[in-house]
């Protein structure tokens, strides 16, 4: 029986990212009636479940923390492409959109990801442990990254309104693409160790005994397919988007919500492999995923922008207003204290929660 299962899922999981790209194809920059956008729905939430699978496989064929990474940086790049062809589209009215997507993400990833996969891990399992190193210099990392790309415009005085000069811009992209570069090498290379799941007794877990790893033929098909799925995902979003947008003004929405809306689509695969971590006690994996998908975002968002900013129309406008920005501060200081003690409770996941629910509140309703 559970071998029937296991073909029944790796058949769906190979046949749902190919059906993706046929379908993106033939629905790309048309506007679309109501049963095809069902369809796209549907294909759309598969996608992300096949996009799931692979990314695991992957990691469970390199093990942690690589494959956290992988999924990561896949997503954002795909990320990056979208948000780059849509400011390519969009003219003047798209000089927000990085920042928006960006803060977006941020904010989805260290309070809604994070603390639904505390909440999870901390209510299965009594509390949820990782290694407060590790995730301490990846939050210091988004922390900082943020804040040269998403603060300083605001109050920098080169240029009027919340937009960087060419020179600051320039050292905002070339400044994240070395914190993003120096904390890869020290997650993957000399600091691997912080970054691995640990037991309760504070023993780094290096492997799986649950499974045998994948060979390297089917880890390499995930990964082909991976991307794959990730395209699917981003470019059906992207599909659907008009319709997404009509709803929202038709609710009398603010238009924020449909950048919202966007990212959490995008970051949906993230979001569940990570609350499956979680589930199996692997908090750490859990943040790798979360965090990293917050760094990645900005600094890899950043970079690509402020290049395509030399043909891009329109000025690109990054800094953040006051409530954004007490938003971030609040974020960065209970998300510290969150990691200080290297355990959770259902408390801090509650709190992290609250913050990503009065960002929503607030995106809806400024």
């Amino acid at each position: 029986m559970s071998t029937r299962l296991r073909a029944l899922t790796a058949s769906w999981t190979t046949f749902v990212p190919v059906v993706a790209i046929v379908l993106l194809v033939f629905t790309w920059g048309r506007n679309l009636p109501g049963p095809v956008v069902a369809l796209v729905t549907m294909v759309l939430a598969g996608s992300v479940l096949a996009a799931v699978h692979h990314a695991e496989v992957v990691a469970h064929r390199v093990g942690e923390p690589f494959g956290s990474l992988v999924l990561a940086v896949a997503v954002t790049v795909i990320e990056v492409a979208l948000i780059v062809t849509l400011m390519a589209d969009g003219g003047d009215k798209s000089s927000t959109l990085a920042r928006d997507t960006v803060f977006a993400a941020v904010m989805i990833t260290c309070n809604g990801v994070v603390g639904l996969c505390l909440l999870v891990a901390s209510l299965r399992h009594g509390t949820a442990v990782f290694n407060p190193e590790g995730t301490g210099a990846a939050l210091a990392t988004v922390a900082t990254l943020a804040t040269l790309s998403l603060v300083l415009p605001t109050f920098t005085t080169s240029k009027p309104g919340p937009e960087f000069s060419g020179v600051q811009l320039t050292f905002a992209a070339l400044s994240s693409l070395i914190l993003y570069g120096l904390f890869v090498a020290t997650q993957t290379v000399r600091h691997r160790d912080y970054f691995l799941p640990i037991t309760r007794q504070g023993e780094v877990i290096t492997a799986d005994a649950h499974a045998n790893a994948p060979s390297a033929r089917t880890a390499w098909t995930s990964l082909g397919l991976l991307g794959l799925a990730l395209v699917g995902v981003v470019g059906l979003a992207k599909g659907v988007s008009p319709t997404i947008e009509s709803g929202v003004q038709a609710a009398g929405l603010h238009h924020a919500v449909v950048g919202v809306i966007i990212a959490l689509l995008v970051l949906l695969p993230e979001t569940i492999a990570a609350l499956r971590s979680a589930r199996r006690d692997r908090v750490q994996t859990s943040l790798n995923l979360a965090l990293g998908s917050a760094m990645a975002s900005i600094g890899l968002t950043i970079p690509a922008v402020a290049l395509a900013s030399v043909w891009l129309p329109g000025p690109l406008l990054l800094g953040l207003g006051p409530t954004a920005m007490v938003l971030l501060a609040l974020t960065v200081v209970v998300s510290s204290l969150t990691v200080v003690p290297g355990r959770a409770t259902p408390l801090q996941g509650g709190v992290h929660l609250v913050l990503f629910a009065a960002y929503l509140e607030l995106a809806i309703n400024p």
